[in-house]
């Protein structure tokens, strides 16, 4: 999960902080050296870490802060809020055209991931009302042409290539005219990348961009390269002339330096990250959720999103029906499950909500919601509505079928037997109020004495 080790320090600090009634400037000086650690630690550039704690001991060390009724959480404040200027300050939108096709030209070196980021980039934009077109403008790397027409055909968007020219830029110029006839608003050229920068890329890259003129040129790196990421932008930037970065990976890197560096160095915004191989796996980038996040203090709004995104209002409404009439049963559970899937593994959606980071012990694994899966899917359809009938005959047979154990259901049966009186109670408008009262102080043991 990214910035895990840093977030886990940043928070420790800032309950700290949270606690102090007063704040010395010795206590200050303390604080800073641990936030600098943390940072250090995460891999970020050492000249942006020595501005970055400069900056908030200027500001903490006024008069207001020191004085406050609440320094501690002053502090804070100020730290998260160069958290998010470190992070781009606002969020950063791609500049679509008022005359289309608006034209995304995406480069970076191989490896980091262009190829599946021009998929997941078409993806978005389609689900925002765009009609993209996906064109392959990777000439050398082997099989660069069939994977794009892979992810197109996965995703349903049209791919452009010309497999009889190495000229790229006849290719992207081809691509232009087709978008037009085909009415396509918006073109994704994925180009080719190297190893490592040289001329002869470069070279290309503007060729590619002097003729069809880019609106967005968007640079894809590899969070996980650490510092590297950080050089390959500034060299691109250099060169080429970057509109925004698209980090992708972001979900293997526990460290985060290169997202909390990139846009100091580059002065180039943070538009997209890719956090996992789906190719739904990718999301606008906000620098105040994201400094939310890893100070621990939720991203509530995220989920809300990715919530809009993947539940079926009608199904909803469906489901609230039958609730109130009939109960909620192993079918209804089975199908809310894999809603939840679309949205995410569930240790990093737990981790967005506000609070749950101080719960010790959250470690929720994935693939146990995998067993669950297996486990409903082995049994028969009376089975799924009537689980009282559920005897040990049955709970052996569903065992062997789906891979598991006895225990394993019965705990799967006990854990769903609890969901089933928890929805009995959400029945009442009452008791909803109630609970939503007690999960807003955080009295989560009020909510079992419902």
């Amino acid at each position: 999960m990214a910035f895990e080790g840093l977030s886990e320090r940043l928070q420790g600090i800032t309950r700290k902080l949270k606690g102090k009634a007063r704040i010395t400037e010795t206590d200050l000086k303390e604080v800073l050296r641990e936030v600098k650690l943390a940072l250090l630690e995460a891999d970020v550039n050492y000249k942006i870490v020595k501005e970055f704690i400069a900056v908030i001991q200027e500001k903490a060390l006024g008069q207001d802060v020191l004085k406050s009724l609440t320094p501690g959480e002053q502090v804070v404040k100020i730290v998260k809020d160069e958290l998010i200027d470190l992070l781009g300050g606002t969020d950063s939108k791609i500049n679509f055209t008022s005359n289309p096709p608006t034209i995304i030209m995406l480069v970076g070196l191989q490896g980091s991931g262009k190829t599946t980021t021009a998929g997941k980039l078409a993806n978005i934009l389609r689900k925002e009302g765009k009609k993209p077109l996906l064109v392959a403008c990777d000439v050398y790397r082997p099989a660069a042409i069939k994977q794009l027409q892979v992810v197109g055909s996965q995703l349903n968007i049209p791919v452009y290539s010309n497999e009889n020219t190495k000229d790229v830029v006849l290719i992207a110029k081809q691509a232009v005219n087709q978008a037009i006839s085909k009415l396509n608003d918006v073109i994704i050229l994925d180009t080719a990348g190297r190893l490592h920068i040289d001329e002869e890329l470069m070279q290309e890259l503007r060729n590619v961009k002097s003729s069809v003129k880019p609106h967005e040129i968007l640079l894809v790196v590899d969070s996980m390269t650490g510092q590297d990421a950080v050089n390959v932008a500034q060299h691109f930037n250099d060169n080429l002339g970057i509109d925004g970065i698209i980090l992708t990976k972001l979900d293997g890197d526990t460290r985060g330096g290169a997202a909390l560096s990139v846009k100091k160095i580059t002065n180039r915004p943070i538009k997209y990250v890719a956090t996992g191989e789906k190719l739904n796996n990718i999301e606008a980038f906000h620098p105040d959720r994201m400094a939310s996040r890893i100070l621990g203090m939720g991203d509530v709004l995220s989920i809300i999103e990715r919530a809009e995104e993947t539940f079926n209002e009608e199904e909803a409404i469906k489901l609230e029906k039958k609730l109130k009439q009939e109960g909620f049963d192993l079918n209804d559970y089975l199908a809310q499950l894999r809603q939840l899937k679309k949205m995410g593994s569930f240790s990093s959606l737990l981790k967005m909500i506000p609070g749950m980071n101080k719960i010790k012990d959250l470690n929720i694994d994935d693939k146990e919601f995998d067993k669950i899966e297996a486990i409903i899917c082995s049994m028969t359809n009376e089975e799924r509505r009537k689980p009282k009938i559920l005897n040990a005959s049955r709970r052996i047979r569903i065992a062997k079928g789906s891979g598991t154990s006895v225990q394993e259901v019965n705990k799967f049966m006990n854990s769903y037997e609890q969901t089933q009186k928890l929805m009995k109670k959400m029945k009442s408008e009452k008791n909803i109020n109630k609970m939503l009262k007690h999960v807003d102080k955080g009295n989560f043991d009020e909510i079992s004495k419902l």
